[in-house]
């Protein structure tokens, strides 16, 4: 993708989610249930072809690379879009592609490129890294299939979802499962969370109905490398957050007026947007090359730098944006702390910064030990 592509999609989702995602819209759908707009939903998927941007095209997509998708994310992440697309499109597509499961990508992807079907994907139940110890589901066989049990405390966009896939265990080992949202013994309980523009359920699968995606007892590594994929789509959305929280925190440092002069003059103001900004900058990069390591053995050394940078900065950056604006910064009325809220919840998601210091420090000890890691 060239510069001038990337900025042609940038104009165009921008431009889009100006109206689509208002702030007033977002204060609106976050007190819903369901947490999203099926017309901007449909014109996402059908008019700008949003949903299938990495989807292939035989499926309906456009075949397009994480580049691509990460100016996306961004332009969400600034307009705090409330919709089930980073479940549906960085979650449950990219672990249906990483399956390598040609009979589920040919019923699934097409329902999720053109908007007619949402999706989550369950890892652990708890909404953080990716662990393979940590999965707690299981699953039986039986003469029609397998059944699903166990109880998953904090998924994304659970309740509305059309599909749930969930990686649990069997006798063979960790193994990636489909449910649908009408099987048997399903159970969805929404949830409060810090977040309000993030839809959160409590699932409960009570020996439920489930079709095997890919390989029995093979699913580990494809589900890594989704959450290193997740990863970095929620990193271009912190990105993009970061940036209106500094955006915000300039434009009222030049009309605030105080002493007679600009607060923006003051040199504590301004040092401190200069902080703002290296911080944002610096958040970029990481979440650029993540995108660009996408598909590549630097995958995870990648996503893990990006997910530390991005976490950080964007909760900083939310908390100074909120102090610049002064007390009315606090109040429920401004949406700096929406920026607050969306900066926390991010941050624990797929693993917070310390726990992706330490995924480093083993990445790095891991390559030291292999020549071919060596620089």
């Amino acid at each position: 993708m060239t510069a001038s592509e990337a900025d042609e999609l940038r104009r165009a989702v921008r431009d889009f989610l100006k109206s689509a995602s208002s702030s007033a819209r977002v204060r609106e759908l976050m007190e819903t249930d369901d947490g999203v707009d099926r017309a901007v939903w449909a014109q996402m998927a059908t008019e700008l072809g949003l949903h299938g941007i990495v989807i292939p095209e035989q499926y309906g997509g456009a075949g397009a690379g994480m580049a691509e998708q990460a100016v996306v994310f961004e332009e969400m992440g600034s307009a705090l879009l409330c919709a089930p697309f980073f479940s549906t499109i960085a979650l449950a597509a990219q672990a249906i592609l990483c399956s390598g499961d040609p009979a589920a990508m040919a019923d699934y992807l097409p329902t999720f490129a053109d908007g007619s079907a949402t999706a989550t994907l369950i890892l652990n139940g708890r909404l953080e890294a990716w662990d393979p110890r940590a999965v707690t589901l299981t699953a039986r066989t039986e003469a029609t299939g397998y059944r699903i049990s166990g109880d998953a405390d904090l998924v994304l966009d659970g309740r509305t979802a059309d599909v749930l896939l969930a990686a649990a265990r069997t006798t063979a080992g960790i193994s990636l499962f489909a449910v649908a949202a009408d099987a048997d013994g399903l159970t969805r309980e929404p949830l409060v969370t810090l977040d309000r523009t993030r839809k959160v359920a409590r699932i409960r699968f009570d020996d439920v109905a489930a079709r095997l995606i890919g390989i029995d007892g093979e699913a580990a590594h494809g589900l890594a490398t989704t959450s290193d994929l997740a990863i970095i789509a929620l990193a271009a959305e912190q990105v993009g957050a970061a940036q209106r929280c500094l955006d915000m925190a300039v434009d009222y440092a030049k009309e605030r007026i105080q002493f007679g002069r600009a607060i923006g003059s003051f040199q504590a103001i301004k040092h401190r947007c200069a902080d703002m900004l290296v911080l944002v900058e610096g958040a970029r990069s990481a979440a650029v090359h993540a995108a660009d390591c996408a598909g590549g053995d630097g995958l995870p050394t990648a996503a893990a730098v990006a997910k530390l940078t991005c976490s950080e900065a964007f909760l900083q950056v939310a908390l100074d944006s909120m102090r610049i604006h002064g007390g009315i910064g606090f109040t429920w009325e401004h949406d700096a702390h929406l920026y607050v809220r969306r900066a926390k919840a991010s941050e624990l998601i797929l693993g917070d910064p310390d726990h992706h210091i330490q995924r480093l420090a083993a990445l790095v000890t891991s390559s030291s030990h292999h020549p071919e890691g060596r620089s």
